[in-house]
C-alpha cells in the first residue's frame, strides 16, 4: 500500500483494517482530482489527499462505518444541505462547505481474514489447520488469544488443555472447542471457570470419524455460529 500511496510507511500492519478510497469523479471547483487516493485507518488517521477538510472529515466517516460492515460503496459528496441518503453501493451526503464543485470517491474496506488458533499437533489440529486455510482464514499455531481472535480450538489431547481453555474464555473469543470426549471434557471443564461457553466435544454431530472429518465438523459449526463473519465483535 506504500507503493500504492506514494508515501513510504502507509501500509497497514498484517492485521489492521483500513478503507483504501479513490477520487473516480471530481466535479469543479474542487481542489481533488479523479485518481487521487488516501488510506484510512481505523483509528480514523488519513494519508492521502482525497480533498479538503470537509471532503476529508465525511470520507473519514463513511469509512470507519463501512468497516463495520465490511462492504464497498460509492460515495458522493455534494455542496448542499440534502439529506444523507443511501442505497444499494451509494452513500450521498450534502456538504454545504465544499468550494462547490461535486466530488465521487470510492471506498474500499480491506478487512484481515478472520484469525483462528488451533493448539496441538494432533492429525485433528493439524487437519482443522488445514481446511481454514481452504476456507481463507488465518490460521496459526502459537500466540496467546486476543480481542482479534475469532476461534480456539484445543486439539492437544490432554497436554495443557485447562490452561489454554482459561486463556481462551479470559479473552472472551467467540467461539472454543476441545477436541475430547464427552466423558473428559466434563472432567476438563469443570476445572475451567467459564467453560459453561466451551464447545465440548467440538463439533457438529455429523458422525466424523477421520481427523478431516472432524475438523470439518468443527468449522461447520463455527460457519453455521457466524463468529467468522464478524470482525469486530
Amino acid at each position: 500500500m506504500s507503493e500504492f500511496l506514494g508515501m513510504p510507511g502507509a501500509r497497514p500492519s498484517k492485521r489492521q483494517p483500513y478503507v483504501v478510497a479513490t477520487v473516480v469523479r471530481a466535479q469543479r471547483p474542487t481542489s481533488a482530482k479523479a485518481g487521487d487516493r488516501a488510506l484510512v485507518r481505523a483509528d480514523g488517521s488519513i494519508e492521502g489527499f482525497v480533498g479538503g477538510h470537509c471532503a476529508t472529515d465525511t470520507v473519514r466517516t463513511q469509512s470507519l462505518r463501512l468497516l463495520e460492515s465490511g462492504r464497498a460503496t460509492l460515495l458522493k459528496i455534494t455542496p448542499s444541505a440534502v439529506e444523507p441518503h443511501e442505497e444499494e453501493g451509494l452513500v450521498e451526503v450534502g456538504q454545504p462547505c465544499l468550494s462547490g464543485g461535486t466530488l465521487e470517491i470510492f471506498l474500499q474496506p480491506v478487512l484481515p481474514p478472520p484469525l483462528m488458533r488451533v493448539y496441538g499437533d494432533s492429525p485433528i489440529a493439524r487437519a482443522f489447520a488445514d481446511v481454514g486455510t481452504a476456507l481463507g482464514y488465518e490460521m496459526t499455531t502459537f500466540g496467546q488469544p486476543d480481542s482479534g481472535t475469532r476461534a480456539v480450538l484445543v486439539a492437544s489431547h490432554g497436554v495443557n488443555e485447562v490452561s489454554m481453555l482459561r486463556a481462551a474464555v479470559a479473552a472472551r473469543v467467540p467461539y472454543i472447542g476441545l477436541i475430547a470426549s464427552r466423558k473428559r471434557a466434563r472432567a476438563v471443564l469443570a476445572e475451567v471457570e467459564g467453560g459453561e461457553i466451551v464447545h465440548a466435544p467440538a463439533g457438529l454431530d455429523l458422525g466424523a470419524r477421520t481427523p478431516g472429518a472432524v475438523a470439518l465438523s468443527v468449522h461447520a459449526q463455527i460457519v453455521s455460529l457466524g463468529v467468522a463473519d464478524r470482525l469486530f465483535g
